[in-house]
C-alpha cells in the first residue's frame, strides 16, 4: 500500500492517512454561528477518506473576524461545535479549526463596532479601511485570547489547532515590513517582527498541553517586493520549529497585495462582483469593474505550484512539513511524499468532490480530479457559501462563460488540452 494511505502521528493524535483538508473559508457561518451546512460538509469530506479536515476560520475574539459568515471563539457556539467535531469523529477523521485573528482586513461593523487593528496605523486598501496600530496592551490581551481559545476548542472536541501565521492576516501584519512600521519592541529588526508571533506560540503551546496537536500556517514569501522574501520565511519557519509545534503549513501570499498568489489563477471578477451586494459593495464592484486585473492579477495555474520553494525549506527543517498549493491527483500526492513531506493540504479538489481521498484509493495512479481551478468557488465564497459550479443551477450565462474561459486557460497550463 502505498505511503499516502497509512497512518501518520501529528504530535499527540494519530492520522489515519496523510491527507488534510485546507483550511480554506466556506462561509457557511451566518452570524458568526456554525450551520448545518457546514456541519454536513466537514461530515462529507471525513466520509471521503480525509485524514483530517480543518474548519476555518475562527477568530480567537471578536475583533479578529473579517467576514460575518465566520466563527470566533464564544460560548454561545460551543455546543454546535462539538455536534460537529463528534460527526467529524463518527466518520473515522480527526478535525482541526484555524486559529486566527484578521488584523485590518476587516470593517468596523463586522468586527464589532470598532475601529481594525493592525500592527501598525495605516489603510488597507483591499479593504478598503482604515486601521490603527496596535496598543502593547492590546497585543498582550490578543496573546491572552490565542491560549484561551486552545482551551476552547479542546472543549468543542478538536483534535488539532492551526495557528494562521500567514496570508497578511495579523501575526502576518507583524512579521512583514510591508505592514509593520512600528518603532518599538515589536518592529524594526526581523527578530522584533517575530516578537508578537513568538509570544502567541508561547501561549499557545502551554495551552496546548500533551492533548492537543498544534500546526501552523507560514508563508515562504509574500509574493511581491517590499514583503517578506524567501531566506527571511526561512528564518521565520525556524523560529516556529523552535516552539515545538507539531508541523508547519508551507504557504505563500498575501490577501491584501497578492492574493492569488496563494490559490493560482485568475480572480472570477464577473463573479466576485455578480455576488455582491450593491448596496452594500457598491465601491468595490466599481473598483473591480475599473482596474479589478490591476487590484488582484492573476498567477498563471500548475500543479504543485509551491513544491520548488518548499523544498528548500525541507532541506531545512526537521519537523513534519506539509505541503499546500495544487495537489491535483493521486500522481502528486506520491511526488509530495517522495520530496520528504509528511502530510499534505488540499482544498479546492475537496469543495468539487469530498469523496476525492477514497477515488484516489480506489482508482489509483490514475485518479485525478475534475477541478480545473476556475475560482468560481473563491469569487462567490465572498457573498455566498462555498460551492462548485457544478453544483450551481441557473448560473447566469456570463458567469458560465467566464468558468469556461478560465478552465480552458487552464487545462492549457496542466497539459490537459
Amino acid at each position: 500500500m502505498s505511503e499516502l494511505f497509512t497512518p501518520f502521528r501529528l504530535g499527540p493524535i494519530e492520522l489515519r492517512n496523510r491527507t488534510l483538508r485546507s483550511a480554506a473559508f466556506e462561509n457557511m457561518c451566518t452570524g458568526n454561528k456554525p450551520s448545518q451546512m457546514l456541519k454536513d460538509y466537514h461530515v462529507s469530506v471525513a466520509r471521503g477518506g480525509i485524514g483530517m479536515t480543518t474548519v476555518a476560520y475562527c477568530s480567537v475574539d471578536r475583533s479578529g473576524v473579517s467576514f460575518d459568515g465566520q466563527l470566533y471563539v464564544h460560548d454561545e457556539i460551543k455546543k454546535d461545535l462539538k455536534d460537529l467535531t463528534d460527526a467529524i469523529h463518527a466518520e473515522g477523521a480527526k478535525v482541526s479549526i484555524q486559529l486566527g485573528h484578521c488584523g485590518n482586513m476587516t470593517h468596523f461593523y463586522t468586527c464589532g463596532n470598532r475601529i481594525p487593528v493592525g500592527a501598525s496605523t495605516g489603510i488597507n486598501l483591499y479593504s478598503p479601511t482604515f486601521a490603527r496600530g496596535l496598543r502593547k496592551d492590546e497585543i498582550a490581551e490578543i496573546v491572552k485570547h490565542f491560549g484561551e481559545a486552545v482551551d476552547f476548542c479542546r472543549e468543542c472536541g478538536f483534535d488539532c489547532v492551526e495557528i494562521h501565521a500567514g496570508h497578511g492576516y495579523l501575526i502576518s501584519q507583524f512579521l512583514s515590513p510591508y505592514t509593520n512600521h512600528r518603532r518599538d519592541e515589536y518592529g524594526g529588526s526581523l527578530q522584533n517582527r517575530m516578537r508578537f508571533m513568538n509570544e502567541v506560540l508561547d501561549e499557545v503551546m502551554k495551552h496546548a498541553g500533551d492533548d492537543m496537536a498544534v500546526i501552523v500556517k507560514t508563508n515562504m514569501f509574500d509574493g511581491f517586493k517590499k514583503g517578506l522574501q524567501v531566506e527571511e520565511c526561512l528564518t521565520v519557519a525556524k523560529e516556529i520549529e523552535k516552539h515545538g509545534v507539531h508541523g508547519i503549513v508551507l504557504s505563500a501570499g498575501f490577501v491584501s497585495k497578492a492574493p492569488m498568489v496563494i490559490l493560482g489563477g485568475a480572480m472570477p471578477l464577473k463573479t466576485l462582483a455578480w455576488y455582491m451586494n450593491p448596496w452594500t459593495f457598491w465601491w468595490l464592484k466599481m473598483g473591480l469593474a475599473l482596474a479589478g486585473r490591476l487590484l488582484i492579477p492573476t498567477v498563471p495555474y500548475h500543479e504543485l505550484y509551491f513544491l520548488e520553494t518548499a523544498k528548500r525549506f525541507r532541506k531545512e527543517l526537521k519537523l513534519p512539513l506539509i505541503y499546500v498549493g495544487g495537489v491535483q491527483s493521486r500522481a502528486n500526492c506520491e511526488t509530495v511524499l517522495s520530496e520528504g513531506f509528511d502530510l499534505m493540504q488540499m482544498g479546492h479538489v475537496l469543495i468539487h468532490d469530498p469523496a476525492f481521498v477514497n477515488k484516489m484509493k480506489e482508482e489509483g495512479m490514475d485518479c485525478r480530479s475534475g477541478c480545473l481551478r476556475s475560482n468560481y468557488c473563491v469569487g462567490r465564497m465572498y457573498t455566498l457559501e462555498m460551492k462548485c459550479h457544478h453544483c450551481v443551477e441557473n448560473m447566469p450565462s456570463k458567469l458560465r462563460k467566464e468558468i469556461e474561459e478560465a478552465e480552458k486557460v487552464n487545462s492549457k497550463n496542466l497539459g490537459l488540452s
